[in-house]
Protein backbone atom coordinates (compact mmCIF):
# COMPACT_ATOMS: atom_id res chain seq x y z
CA UNK A 1 0.00 0.00 0.00
CA UNK A 2 0.57 3.10 -0.44
CA UNK A 3 2.68 5.57 2.42
CA UNK A 4 0.23 7.33 4.51
CA UNK A 5 -0.14 10.91 3.93
CA UNK A 6 0.04 13.88 6.20
CA UNK A 7 -3.03 13.19 9.23
CA UNK A 8 -3.19 9.43 8.22
CA UNK A 9 -2.00 6.43 10.14
CA UNK A 10 -0.50 3.25 8.63
CA UNK A 11 -3.59 0.49 9.40
CA UNK A 12 -4.38 -3.42 7.87
CA UNK A 13 -8.04 -5.54 7.90
CA UNK A 14 -7.11 -5.89 11.90
CA UNK A 15 -7.15 -2.95 13.30
CA UNK A 16 -8.98 0.15 13.68
CA UNK A 17 -9.13 3.82 11.84
CA UNK A 18 -6.63 4.74 14.47
CA UNK A 19 -4.58 2.22 13.55
CA UNK A 20 -5.05 0.05 16.87
CA UNK A 21 -5.27 -4.05 17.11
CA UNK A 22 -9.28 -3.77 18.58
CA UNK A 23 -10.31 -7.27 19.07
CA UNK A 24 -12.38 -7.18 21.73
CA UNK A 25 -11.40 -9.01 24.71
CA UNK A 26 -14.44 -9.65 27.07
CA UNK A 27 -12.57 -10.75 30.38
CA UNK A 28 -9.82 -7.96 30.12
CA UNK A 29 -12.17 -5.26 29.75
CA UNK A 30 -14.18 -6.48 32.62
CA UNK A 31 -11.15 -6.39 34.80
CA UNK A 32 -10.62 -3.21 33.14
CA UNK A 33 -13.69 -1.71 34.71
CA UNK A 34 -12.05 -2.46 38.36
CA UNK A 35 -9.56 0.12 38.05
CA UNK A 36 -10.46 3.62 38.64
CA UNK A 37 -10.25 6.54 35.98
CA UNK A 38 -7.58 8.33 38.07
CA UNK A 39 -5.15 5.21 38.37
CA UNK A 40 -6.04 4.30 34.62
CA UNK A 41 -4.70 7.47 33.66
CA UNK A 42 -1.80 7.53 35.33
CA UNK A 43 -0.80 4.44 34.49
CA UNK A 44 -0.78 4.98 30.80
CA UNK A 45 2.13 6.95 29.57
CA UNK A 46 2.75 8.45 26.08
CA UNK A 47 6.34 8.89 23.63
CA UNK A 48 6.60 10.31 20.28
CA UNK A 49 9.63 10.28 18.22
CA UNK A 50 11.08 11.01 14.78
CA UNK A 51 12.70 8.56 12.17
CA UNK A 52 15.64 11.22 12.27
CA UNK A 53 16.33 15.06 14.49
CA UNK A 54 17.31 16.90 11.14
CA UNK A 55 15.26 16.95 7.62
CA UNK A 56 15.50 19.44 5.04
CA UNK A 57 12.67 21.95 3.54
CA UNK A 58 9.66 19.53 2.34
CA UNK A 59 11.38 16.58 3.22
CA UNK A 60 8.82 13.96 5.07
CA UNK A 61 8.66 13.28 8.65
CA UNK A 62 7.94 10.41 10.31
CA UNK A 63 6.69 10.26 13.57
CA UNK A 64 5.65 6.97 15.80
CA UNK A 65 3.74 7.86 18.90
CA UNK A 66 3.54 5.06 21.62
CA UNK A 67 1.47 4.67 24.61
CA UNK A 68 1.87 2.28 27.09
CA UNK A 69 0.30 0.72 30.32
CA UNK A 70 2.19 0.73 32.69
CA UNK A 71 0.20 -1.69 35.43
CA UNK A 72 0.22 -5.21 35.33
CA UNK A 73 -2.97 -5.64 34.92
CA UNK A 74 -5.77 -3.94 32.26
CA UNK A 75 -7.03 -0.27 32.29
CA UNK A 76 -9.18 1.60 29.96
CA UNK A 77 -9.00 5.27 30.05
CA UNK A 78 -12.04 7.75 29.16
CA UNK A 79 -11.70 10.17 26.46
CA UNK A 80 -14.05 12.96 25.86
CA UNK A 81 -14.85 12.69 22.04
CA UNK A 82 -14.10 10.08 19.72
CA UNK A 83 -10.58 11.34 19.05
CA UNK A 84 -8.78 9.76 21.62
CA UNK A 85 -5.59 10.94 20.47
CA UNK A 86 -3.60 13.44 17.93
CA UNK A 87 -0.55 14.78 17.09
CA UNK A 88 0.58 18.28 16.49
CA UNK A 89 3.78 20.50 14.45
CA UNK A 90 4.47 23.39 17.00
CA UNK A 91 1.09 23.34 18.46
CA UNK A 92 -1.07 22.70 15.47
CA UNK A 93 -3.35 19.87 15.27
CA UNK A 94 -2.18 17.91 12.27
CA UNK A 95 -0.14 20.28 11.12
CA UNK A 96 -3.56 22.21 9.45
CA UNK A 97 -5.34 25.22 10.75
CA UNK A 98 -8.57 23.39 8.77
CA UNK A 99 -11.95 22.70 10.83
CA UNK A 100 -11.98 19.60 12.89
CA UNK A 101 -15.19 17.62 13.09
CA UNK A 102 -14.92 15.28 15.75
CA UNK A 103 -17.65 13.60 17.49
CA UNK A 104 -18.60 14.85 20.79
CA UNK A 105 -19.61 11.38 22.02
CA UNK A 106 -16.95 9.76 24.52
CA UNK A 107 -14.87 6.73 23.94
CA UNK A 108 -12.46 4.76 25.69
CA UNK A 109 -8.75 3.54 24.83
CA UNK A 110 -8.63 0.33 26.14
CA UNK A 111 -5.32 -1.63 27.24
CA UNK A 112 -4.31 -4.91 28.01
CA UNK A 113 -2.05 -5.22 30.70
CA UNK A 114 1.43 -4.07 30.30
CA UNK A 115 0.25 -3.27 26.34
CA UNK A 116 1.92 -0.95 24.36
CA UNK A 117 0.29 0.27 20.81
CA UNK A 118 2.04 2.06 18.24
CA UNK A 119 0.34 4.28 15.37
CA UNK A 120 2.63 6.13 12.79
CA UNK A 121 1.75 9.37 10.52
CA UNK A 122 3.89 11.33 8.00
CA UNK A 123 4.38 14.76 8.17
CA UNK A 124 5.05 16.57 5.10
CA UNK A 125 7.09 19.39 6.34
CA UNK A 126 4.20 22.09 6.04
CA UNK A 127 1.08 23.36 7.73
CA UNK A 128 -1.88 23.39 5.77
CA UNK A 129 -3.49 27.22 6.26
CA UNK A 130 -7.43 27.44 5.61
CA UNK A 131 -8.46 31.11 5.09
CA UNK A 132 -12.34 29.98 4.94
CA UNK A 133 -12.49 30.66 1.22
CA UNK A 134 -12.00 26.77 0.92
CA UNK A 135 -8.44 27.79 -0.83
CA UNK A 136 -6.20 26.00 1.51
CA UNK A 137 -2.59 26.17 0.91
CA UNK A 138 0.24 24.26 2.14
CA UNK A 139 3.21 26.31 3.99
CA UNK A 140 6.17 25.33 3.87
CA UNK A 141 7.80 25.32 7.76
CA UNK A 142 10.85 28.42 8.35
CA UNK A 143 14.28 26.33 8.51
CA UNK A 144 14.95 26.15 13.01
CA UNK A 145 13.67 23.76 15.11
CA UNK A 146 10.07 22.80 15.32
CA UNK A 147 8.11 20.59 18.12
CA UNK A 148 6.46 17.24 17.45
CA UNK A 149 4.28 16.28 20.23
CA UNK A 150 1.53 13.36 20.54
CA UNK A 151 -1.14 13.30 23.01
CA UNK A 152 -4.24 11.28 24.64
CA UNK A 153 -7.34 13.75 25.59
CA UNK A 154 -8.73 12.74 29.39
CA UNK A 155 -10.64 14.96 31.26
CA UNK A 156 -13.27 16.36 29.26
CA UNK A 157 -10.69 17.35 27.06
CA UNK A 158 -9.37 20.10 29.60
CA UNK A 159 -5.83 17.87 29.99
CA UNK A 160 -3.75 15.11 27.98
CA UNK A 161 -1.27 12.75 28.64
CA UNK A 162 1.31 13.90 26.48
CA UNK A 163 5.17 13.70 25.01
CA UNK A 164 6.95 15.83 22.41
CA UNK A 165 10.20 15.67 20.44
CA UNK A 166 12.39 18.50 18.60
CA UNK A 167 13.13 18.11 14.76
CA UNK A 168 15.14 20.61 13.16
CA UNK A 169 14.32 21.85 9.10
CA UNK A 170 17.36 22.96 7.80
Amino acid sequence: PAPPTMGQQRHTDETDRTGFDETTNYLTRTLAKVVPTGLARRAVVVSVDTDRETYAVGEPVEITVTFRNRLPVPVEVPTPTNRRWGWEVDGVLEATDERRYVSASPLTFPFRAGERKTATAVWNGTIRRSDGSGLDRDEPVAPGEHTVSAFLSVDGGRARIEDSTTVRIE
